[in-house]
């Protein structure tokens, strides 16, 4: 060994010498004495690797107790992070789709401290079913006859499948066979279900004959699926629920609806795209229709099935069911949010997603223009600041093709190189909240629409 390697080592402190430093006593208290000398033990590996590989000390070992802080702060910082999502999308799949409404967070930390009354009837002392406080809200909200809730829509459509019609045929329409996120297609999910699919009609057009022409001894379902995420114009036709839901009663067979998104309320009246409605299906005698509970519903993760009372009770013995099952914060949160749509009047104001999603534009072009004088100081010596008019989208499959006029702030380099975006978009998402952007045509584009917390956006952007 060099007489230079031996005095870089002579320089490692020793684990309990900085244990007795007063930098590291906060640090025993807040992390606790095992996971503090474990660290320890990897920065001092940390250093007699850099001796060996480049005869110098790490620039860290000037202030272990700084370097250790940082380590142990950056290490506890939860997977699941808040941002701001300033991307335009305001259901995103990535960024946990849905904001939840206060009613349904405390009701989460409520489920969550203390024991509830999941599977237990107060009545009589007996074992209560988790699904029924929810089922008759559900019932009420949208005039069925029963429900059912599990995780998420992909389950509720698996276990209406497998519950109903395992062995039979499925007749759906070419046009309907669908791909939503993760690779998650209707023809699979049938198989997986034990099923057999009987496809009808051509791409763009179906019509009413071809269900009934495809009819026969071992068809299970006629079957619907809302084509949420994409669109087909041009020469089109399509078969609605309530024509299906005639000829299902005509041969006998139910009648199944996949609405994806769905919606408790006319999107319509407050100037949004209109979005199928659970209630108009089941009054149209739709036997079962299952929808998500985290996209235009704006609650949880959940997939609800609500329909005819036989059939629900098939998917509520079903093996499938208890696999699926929610959890009690889930149905806590969905609970909830159901609550808030027995108060229409103050809807707009206490559900996050719909708040979000009828943000009038000139709002947010204010909001743009009072931020881009904030922020005009701090970047305009890389970056020209303009406020400009965008298109938000509503997002994770919801009317892919309908657009809510929104603003954003966009930051173009001055020197036009690109790099300077991506190194621009790196320090934000690097934020202690990171803010996540877009980078489209030489610009950094921060949409305002999600954006309701201005004073913590800007501090942030302005240390």
């Amino acid at each position: 060994m060099t007489t230079e390697k031996r005095s870089l080592y002579s320089q490692l402190p020793a684990i309990d010498r900085l244990l007795r430093d007063s930098a590291f006593l906060s640090l025993l208290d807040v992390w606790g004495h095992t996971r503090v000398v474990d660290l320890l033990r990897q920065m001092l590996e940390e250093a007699r690797q850099a001796i060996r590989e480049s005869q110098t000390l790490p620039g860290w070992c000037e202030n272990w107790g700084q370097e250790a802080r940082a380590r142990l702060v950056e290490a506890a910082r939860g997977a699941l992070r808040p941002v701001i999502n300033l991307t335009g999308t305001v259901l995103h799949t990535n960024l946990g789709r849905a904001l939840q409404a206060e009613e349904a967070i405390a009701a989460v930390a409520q489920a969550m401290r203390s024991p509830v009354t999941l599977e237990y009837a107060l009545e009589d002392a007996g074992r209560g079913h988790r699904d029924r406080a929810l089922a008759a809200l559900l019932c009420r909200l949208t005039g069925a006859e029963d429900a059912c809730i599990v995780n998420n829509n992909a389950a509720a459509v698996l276990l209406m499948l497998a519950a109903t019609a395992s062995g039979k045929e499925v007749v759906v329409s070419r046009g309907e066979l669908v791909e939503i996120g993760g690779a998650f297609r209707i023809p699979d999910v049938m198989r997986q279900a034990g099923c057999v699919l009987h496809e009808v009609g051509a791409t763009n057009r179906t019509h009413l004959k071809d269900y009934r022409q495809a009819v026969n001894d071992n068809t299970g379902l006629l079957m619907k699926v809302h084509t949420s995420n994409y669109s087909i114009e041009g020469f089109t036709s399509a078969v609605d629920e309530a024509e299906l839901a005639a000829l299902g009663q005509e041969l006998g067979v139910p009648v199944v609806s996949d609405l994806g998104s769905g919606s408790l309320i006319d999107l319509s009246q407050y100037g949004l795209p209109k979005e199928p409605m659970p209630q108009a299906l089941i009054a149209a005698g739709v036997s079962l229709v299952s929808f998500s509970g985290d996209k235009l519903l704006g609650g949880p993760q959940a997939g609800i099935i609500v329909g005819k009372k036989a059939l629900i009770d098939r998917l509520q013995s079903h093996p499938l069911k208890r696999a699926l099952r929610a959890d009690k914060m889930t149905l806590a949160a969905l609970e909830a949010t159901l609550r808030l749509y027995l108060h229409p009047e103050a809807l707009a104001e206490r559900l996050p997603t719909l708040r979000l999603l009828v943000r009038d534009e000139a709002e947010i072009a204010a909001q743009a223009r009072r931020m881009q004088a904030a922020l005009t100081g701090r970047y305009e010596a890389e970056f020209a600041i303009d406020v400009q008019p965008c298109l938000s989208q509503i997002g994770s499959g919801s009317l892919p093709v309908d657009r809510l006029p929104s603003a954003a702030l966009t930051f173009t380099p001055r020197d036009g190189r690109g790099s300077r975006l991506e190194a621009l978009a790196a320090r934000w998402r690097a934020l202690p909240v990171p803010v996540i952007g877009r980078i489209y045509d030489g610009r950094l584009w921060l949409d305002l629409r999600c954006l309701e917390d201005e004073n913590r956006f800007l501090e942030m952007m302005l240390r």
